[in-house]
């Protein structure tokens, strides 16, 4: 058989050997899976070299990058500040099918107001016009939204109101401001 036919021909004939490449793509995708930062502490399928412990935790990381990036996001819970409410959360996550249950994965669904948590008021929250013409987080320019910021500390007892934004002594042009807030605190 010549050595240069191509994939699409040995499949065209039958010839190709799938169990071969079953274990050849799952060796390769291993290889990039146990190796990928992404999935630094989450065992997989593929990785064999020590069994899974009972006592796995995820690594939670606030900077990245040498401290080039800094993830300043809250983790969801049941008891996190809501706007416009004292409650909190209430249950916002349930699982809609599980491997327990011989499903093929892990499945959830979340439930929560868009103000909930760590968050970024898109352009049509508070101009109706912008809110009308598809202005949503994601029509943000992600290059406005990354690099440098100043991180303010607001009065713990107040709201961010024009007067307390001029407290602040924002300098005049800074493009980025970070509020630490109450909220911040929790």
């Amino acid at each position: 058989m010549n050595p240069h036919v191509n994939l699409r021909t040995k499949l065209m004939t039958h010839s190709f050997n799938y169990p071969f490449l079953i274990i050849t793509t799952t060796l390769f995708l291993s290889s990039i899976i146990s190796t990928d930062e992404a999935f630094p502490s989450i065992p997989t399928t593929f990785h064999v070299a020590k069994p899974p412990s009972d006592d796995l935790k995820p690594i939670r990381r606030e900077v990245y990058g040498e401290g080039k990036i800094f993830d300043i996001t809250h983790r969801y819970t049941q008891d996190m500040p809501v706007w416009e409410s004292s409650e909190g959360v209430k249950p916002f996550l349930r699982l809609t099918t599980s491997m327990k249950n011989q499903s093929l994965s892990n499945s959830s669904e979340m439930k929560l107001s868009v103000h909930t948590g760590t968050h970024l008021d898109a352009p049509g929250h508070f101009h109706d016009k912008y809110y009308d013409s598809g202005f949503d987080s994601d029509s943000l320019d992600l290059q406005v939204l990354n690099g440098l910021a100043l991180l303010v500390d607001v009065p713990r007892d107040k709201n961010i109101t024009a007067e307390v934004m001029k407290s602040l002594h924002i300098p005049k042009g800074v493009r980025r401001v970070l509020f630490r807030t109450l909220n911040t605190d929790r």
